[in-house]
C-alpha cells in the first residue's frame, strides 16, 4: 500500500473518532443544559472531554492501523509498544480526570464559604484525601503497566522473582513509616478528627487546618505562619478542636475589677455591647464573678459568634468596650492596693 494512502487511512480513522467524541460531547451538554443546575455537570463535563475525545479518535486510529499494513513491518514491535503506552496514559488521563469530576460533583451542592459549613467541609475533607489516594494508585499502576510493556524490563521481573520474598521483607521494613502515614491519612478520611478549616490548637499554636495530604497536615497559623505536620500526629497525639461538631464557637473575656464594684450594671452593659455588634450570633449572653482574690473580683464574660474568627473579634471588641465602661462610670472600682493600718500603731509614728 502507498504511503500516502496509508497516511490517509490513518487520518480518516482520527477525523472520525474525532467527529464521533464530538457528537457524544455535544449530545451529553445538551442533556445537562436541560437540568436545573447544570453549572456542576459542564465543569465535569470539560475535565472529562479531553481524555475522552483523545481515546476515541487513538481507538478509531487503531482499527485502521492494520488496514494500512503498518502492523506488517519489522518495527511493528515498536509500534505497538508505543501505542500500549499512549493507550495507557490516556485511560490513567481519563480516570484521573473522573476521580476531580466526580469531587466537583458532589462539592457543587456544597458551599464551603458559608458559616455554618461543618457538613460541606466533611465532605470536602473526604473527597480530597480518597482522590489523592485513588490519584496516586492510578499513577502507580500506570507507570507499572507502562513498564511492563518493555521486553528487557519483564525479562529482570521474571528474575527478580525468586528474590522478591526477601525483597518484599525490605521494602516493607523501608516503606513502613509512609505506608502508616497513607493508613493514617485513610482513617482521618473517614473518622474525620479534623476537617478542612477547622479551628484547632496543636503544638500550642492557634490555627485553621489549611492543607490535608495523604502524608501531613498544614495548619495555617493566625499570623499567617504555616505549621507542618505528619498526618499520624492528629492519630497519635492530643489537640484541641474548636469546630468538631460545629462552626459556631464561645469566647471569654476576663475582666479585674475591686471588691465593690456594681455586677449587676456591667450584665447590663454586656447585653448592650452585644445588641449593637453584627459580631454576636444571638445565642450566649452570660457575665459571672469566677473568681476573688485578696485585692479584686473576676468578672468572665461568655459570648459567642458564628465561627472561630468572628469570635475572636468579638471577644476583642467585648473587652475593649468593658475596659472603656469602668474607666468611664466606675473608675474607683479599678483594681487598687489597699493599706489598713492600725490606729494604736499609726499614733506611736506620729508621736
Amino acid at each position: 500500500m502507498d504511503i500516502y494512502l496509508r497516511i490517509g487511512t490513518i487520518t480518516v480513522g482520527v477525523v472520525v473518532g474525532f467527529i464521533i467524541a464530538f457528537g457524544i460531547i455535544a449530545y451529553v451538554k445538551k442533556v445537562i443544559r436541560k437540568g436545573t443546575d447544570h453549572t456542576i455537570g459542564l465543569k465535569v463535563l470539560r475535565l472529562i472531554s479531553f481524555p475522552f475525545t483523545a481515546l476515541i479518535i487513538l481507538l478509531f486510529g487503531s482499527v485502521l492501523a492494520p488496514i494500512t499494513g503498518l502492523l506488517g513491518e519489522k518495527f511493528s514491535s515498536d509500534i505497538r509498544i508505543f501505542s500500549g503506552i499512549v493507550y495507557t496514559i490516556i485511560i490513567a488521563w481519563l480516570i484521573i480526570n473522573s476521580i476531580k469530576g466526580v469531587k466537583v460533583y458532589f462539592l457543587g451542592k456544597y458551599d464551603i464559604t458559608s458559616k455554618n459549613n461543618l457538613k460541606a467541609r466533611k465532605v470536602y475533607t473526604q473527597l480530597t484525601v480518597l482522590e489523592r489516594m485513588l490519584i496516586s494508585i492510578t499513577l502507580i499502576i500506570s507507570l507499572g503497566v507502562i513498564l511492563m510493556m518493555f521486553p528487557q524490563i519483564q525479562k529482570i521481573g521474571v528474575s527478580l522473582l525468586a528474590s522478591a520474598g526477601i525483597a518484599g521483607i525490605i521494602i516493607g521494613f523501608a516503606a513502613q513509616r509512609s505506608i502508616a502515614l497513607i493508613l493514617a491519612g485513610f482513617q482521618i478520611a473517614i473518622t474525620q478528627p479534623i476537617r478542612i478549616e477547622d479551628a484547632v490548637v496543636v503544638e500550642g499554636e492557634w490555627g485553621w487546618i489549611e492543607e490535608i495530604t495523604l502524608t501531613y497536615v498544614v495548619v495555617r497559623i493566625w499570623d499567617k505562619r504555616r505549621l507542618i505536620l505528619p498526618i499520624s500526629y492528629f492519630i497519635e497525639k492530643p489537640f484541641q478542636n474548636w469546630t468538631r461538631t460545629s462552626a459556631e464557637i464561645m469566647g471569654t473575656v476576663f475582666i479585674y475589677v475591686d471588691y465593690g464594684f456594681p455586677v449587676d450594671s456591667m450584665r447590663k452593659k454586656l447585653t448592650e455591647i452585644l445588641e449593637n455588634t453584627d459580631l454576636w450570633d444571638k445565642k450566649v449572653n452570660v457575665l459571672q464573678v469566677t473568681d476573688l482574690t485578696e485585692r479584686t473580683i473576676q468578672l468572665r464574660a461568655l459570648v459567642s459568634a458564628y465561627d472561630s474568627p468572628t469570635a475572636w473579634d468579638l471577644r476583642v471588641h467585648v473587652r475593649e468596650q468593658l475596659i472603656k465602661f469602668v474607666q468611664e462610670e466606675f473608675p474607683e472600682f479599678l483594681p487598687k492596693a489597699r493599706i489598713n493600718l492600725d490606729e494604736k500603731e499609726s499614733t506611736k509614728t506620729d508621736n
